[in-house]
């Protein structure tokens, strides 16, 4: 994958971005989740070296939510 989620601030930025296709979008949003991203003692927050402070996991799970539009639900089991 030539995009890395490092060059987003945040996971939306991947979702909005206009020229990105859907499947490259979920694999950068995706890529958010990674336990190599998770903050040191705080496993709900995760960053990278490109962003300046941390972004909760929830957000990559919200954008991925987001891309796959209104009428889908999302379980994890």
């Amino acid at each position: 994958m030539s995009q890395t989620f490092s060059r987003y601030l945040h996971p939306f930025d991947v979702g909005h971005h206009p020229a990105l296709e859907p499947e490259v979008k979920r694999a950068i949003v995706a890529s958010w989740v990674s336990d190599r991203h998770a903050v040191e003692h705080h496993s709900a927050m995760h960053q990278s070296s490109a962003i300046k402070g941390p972004v909760p996991i929830d957000d990559p799970f919200a954008a991925l939510r987001s891309l796959d539009g209104p009428n889908i639900q999302l379980t994890l089991q």
